[in-house]
Parts: C-alpha cells; structure tokens; sequence
C-alpha cells in the first residue's frame, strides 16, 4: 500500500502518542508500505515549531532525517501537477498546507493518513 501521512499523523506516530488511530498505526508501522510525507508537511512543522506552536522531541534537522530513514519515509516533493490540482479544488479547508497536501493525494491517487474531518469533503481516500 502506498500513502501520504499529514504531519500531525507523522509527529504522533514518532512520539507514540495514543491520538492516532490503531489502523493509522498499523499502516505507519508497517515497513512493506511505500509512505510519503510531504515538503509542505515539513515545511508547516519547521514553521509551527520556530513560532513556538509545536515542541519536537529533538531539534528538527535530527528529528526528521532520522525518522523518514527509520521508517521508510519518503518526503514527496512539491511539483507542479499537484500545484494543479488545488486550482480547481472548492475552498472547503482554507488551510494551505493542507489543500497541498490534498492536492498531492489527488494527483498520486494516495490516500491520506489523518484525522482531519475537512478532507472527508474532497475526492480523497483517507485511512483513520
């Protein structure tokens, strides 16, 4: 199975945190899955973290490479095709990590891991 994590579905997996769902966690966990993670992911947690907003378990620059390498993480980048995609997508979820993160979803055909309720609203498969 192939499939997008947001960031926070990556960031509690990490920190083991019980507010992901058993079968995110199973999906996550297992290593015959192909599993991205978004840049605009990395970008959104790099963002809350210096405004104080987010507390990582370690500084970002080890926390991440050494996640993505533990977990088999691939980080997809931005490219133009999923740019395309939130063009015709309704503003239901104004938040602009998230419409990309839709948009990549769409133009992959991967589901996305999150608890988010707002991406239930676009034509997008979610595992929760």
């Amino acid at each position: 199975m192939r499939a997008l994590l947001d960031p926070s579905a990556f960031l509690w997996f990490v920190s083991g945190s019980s507010e992901l769902s058993a079968e995110a966690r199973q999906c996550i966990a297992d290593l015959d899955n192909d599993l991205f993670l978004s840049a605009a992911s990395l970008w959104e947690i790099a963002i809350k973290a210096s405004l104080g907003r987010l507390q990582l378990l370690s500084p970002f620059d080890e926390l991440i490479p050494e996640q993505l390498v533990q977990n088999a993480i691939t980080v997809l980048p931005i490219e133009i095709p999923h740019l395309s995609k939130i063009i015709d997508l309704p503003f239901y979820h104004r938040d602009p990590f998230d419409r990309l993160i839709i948009g990549q979803s769409i133009a992959e055909d991967l589901p996305v891991i999150t608890r988010d309720a707002a991406f239930n609203r676009y034509p997008v498969r979610l595992i929760w």
